[in-house]
């Protein structure tokens, strides 16, 4: 019998990434202040996160593989998530611009069992992102689009932003917002082919 997926995210992005692979999560958005989340490492941060959000939704199923995620970039030890503005992002972009940042995406996925949490497996991919240099011009068409005030480090891999970045060093849908391959490796550790959650 195919298990109930739910995603513990209010991230279109990542959704889309979910159904693109042939999956049909449900979707309940976890209530977890991250500012209340904090750690040294940017890396440790995100796998909080994600488990945080994972875990808040995984206490109100009865039975679930519940997933939970949060991306940050690392960039010269800051961790940028969501700007808090335009002024915000256009002053990241002109740091970012012409040079690298790491992005860290925690991802975590909760087995519930008949009201139960029966285990829990968190993860981190980090893929490095090499910045290209927008225009005055291109850079406040980019910001006048809103949307890099919705994403981690104000530039995303699926949208508008993707011209702007050179490279990636490591899993691309991980800086979108999920790393599939992660998830795949963690089903399998619960003995579960990612092939048994396709959407029939």
């Amino acid at each position: 019998m195919s298990r109930r997926l739910v995603l513990a995210s209010a991230s279109p992005a990542r959704l889309a990434l979910l159904r693109q692979a042939g999956l049909a999560p449900e979707v309940v958005v976890s209530d977890v202040d991250e500012t209340t989340v904090t750690a040294p490492r940017v890396g440790e941060r995100v796998a909080l996160l994600a488990a945080a959000k994972a875990s808040a939704v995984a206490r109100r199923q009865d039975d679930a593989l519940v997933v939970g995620a949060d991306s940050l970039l690392d960039f010269r030890g800051q961790a940028m998530g969501k700007p808090t503005d335009a002024q915000d992002a256009r002053e990241r972009w002109r740091r970012m611009a012409g040079r690298s940042g790491v992005l860290h995406t925690g991802q975590a996925l909760f087995d519930v069992r008949g009201g139960a949490i029966e285990a829990r497996d968190v993860v981190v991919t980090s893929t490095v992102v090499h910045f290209a240099t927008p225009t005055a011009a291109e850079l406040e068409a980019y910001l006048a689009t809103g949307e890099p005030l919705a994403v981690a480090g104000a530039f995303t891999l699926d949208g508008l932003g993707a011209p702007f970045v050179r490279r990636v060093e490591g899993d691309p849908a991980s800086v979108v917002g999920l790393s599939l391959a992660a998830l795949r490796e963690q089903l399998g550790r619960r003995g579960l082919a990612i092939t048994d959650l396709w959407r029939r």
